[in-house]
């Protein structure tokens, strides 16, 4: 069970911290972008520091993810020999996934009809672009078999200065590896358990130092809002303003409508909820990153909601692969209506069967692969329509994606408290205590 350590003081609390940390992001970005970012200008060296410090905080945070998830997962099945309804568990999550999914893509598509983003905008069509990165139905599968027993791939780049290779890493890949070696490991029997007591203590391991990248979110908060607005600024929302305006007003109705609404009807406060899942979905608002925000999202699910961790290790790393109802519903559903009302293509009611259909399944078709792009291709593929009207909604995707993440990351939290409540198992005293406070909660198991 987590200990709190008490700690007064508005200026000692996470989320004051966090909320200063944008308002200071915000100011260093505008003067950024005021001066100029581009080399040579006086703004310049300001830009970079930014987009240094935010970086290198996301980069952290995604190199625990790996260690993280696998160990998480592997410690949680072995755990769920303790629960007798671990299958139920597992149905009721993918259930919960389906049902939010469903309910924010219809709330999308209602958007794009009533405010016909399409057809108010003044974007030029020479925008128009074909993405360099597309979705399809095969990358379900090709997400699913991992390449290796790390998960981790490396990719080269040739140009004319030379060759470039990075390393980059599945999460869907991971958790099935991680499932894989799990029900291995319990399979085997008294001859696993030297290798399970291991696991359990490089998960402690891991958490301890997660903890402690975790506790530089303010200044990583800097960086990453101080970049998105000195680098990006707000000039092409004038273009897209009632594109933008639809895709903001649908995440707002999925945050403080309809997540509330759920909560409500399964007796649980969302006062409370958003107290203890505040500090990640901050962080995925700055970040823009469901994967790079995955292990406060579980900190806070276990800490502050009182979601067992045996069945958090296991939920949320799930969620933040295949649980987006912001990129994966909302926005695709929304985005694919403008194409049409842009390109003068009339939708039929089995095509909005099809928006509906590749949002509540097509996340998990993506999962493999990142960005909320790849998800839009997939759609207007499907339903024929020009991937060049991919290029139009580019200019200002970085602002709508702050938006997107914060309710991927809401509902990623979300659907994990909500089946355990339903379950019986979620800790009640710990749910009705959240306060966001999330440098109060110790890391220690």
């Amino acid at each position: 069970m987590a200990q709190t350590r008490k700690r007064g003081g508005l200026f000692g609390s996470f989320g004051f911290q966090v909320l200063a940390a944008m308002a200071l992001g915000l100011a260093l970005g505008l003067l950024a972008r005021n001066l100029g970012t581009e080399e040579g200008q006086a703004g310049h060296g300001l830009s970079e520091a930014l987009r240094l410090a935010g970086s290198i905080f996301v980069q952290l945070l995604r190199v625990l993810v790996p260690p993280l998830v696998f160990t998480a997962i592997v410690a949680s099945i072995a755990n769920l020999r303790e629960l007798q309804n671990a299958a139920a568990l597992v149905w009721r999550t993918l259930f919960w996934f389906a049902v939010t999914a469903l309910i924010a893509v219809s709330i999308g598509i209602t958007l794009g009809l009533v405010l016909q983003p399409g057809v108010n905008t003044t974007v030029a069509a020479t925008a128009a672009a074909t993405p360099h990165t597309s979705g399809s139905w095969l990358d379900f599968l090709t997400g699913l078999v991992p390449s290796n027993m790390l998960g981790i791939a490396a990719s080269t780049i040739v140009t004319d200065d030379g060759a470039t290779t990075s390393m980059s890493f599945s999460v869907l890949q991971i958790v099935v590896i991680s499932l894989v070696v799990g029900i291995a490991a319990l399979k085997s029997g008294a001859a696993a358990e030297p290798f399970l007591t291991f696991n359990a203590s490089a998960l402690v391991i891991v958490r301890k130092i997660l903890w402690w990248v975790i506790r530089l979110t303010p200044i990583g908060t800097i960086g990453l809002f101080g970049n998105a607005v000195g680098h990006y600024g707000w000039d092409a929302l004038a273009q897209l303003g009632a594109f933008a305006i639809a895709i903001y007003i649908g995440l707002g109705l999925v945050l403080l409508v309809v997540y509330p609404s759920l909560l409500l009807l399964n007796g649980l406060n969302p006062i409370r909820f958003y107290a203890g899942a505040w500090p990640a979905i901050q962080l995925g608002f700055v970040s823009r990153s469901s994967i790079g925000t995955l292990p406060l999202t579980q900190t806070v699910t276990e800490n502050a909601l009182g979601v067992p961790r045996s069945y958090a290790a296991f939920a949320v790393p799930l969620a933040a692969t295949t649980k987006m109802d912001g990129c994966a519903a909302i926005y695709p559903a929304v985005a694919a209506i403008f194409v049409a009302q842009f390109y003068g293509v009339s939708l039929q009611l089995t095509d909005y069967f099809l928006i509906v259909f590749v949002s509540v399944i097509g996340s998990a078709a993506t999962a493999g692969l990142t960005g909320a792009v790849v998800m839009l291709t997939l759609t207007l593929s499907t339903l024929g329509l020009p991937l060049e009207g991919v290029g139009l909604l580019l200019a200002i995707d970085p602002i709508l994606d702050m938006g997107r993440t914060a309710t991927n990351v809401a509902g990623q939290a979300l659907v994990p408290t909500l089946v355990a409540k339903r379950q019986g198992i979620l800790d009640q005293t710990v749910y009705d205590a959240a306060s966001g406070e999330l440098d109060l909660i110790s890391p220690a198991a």
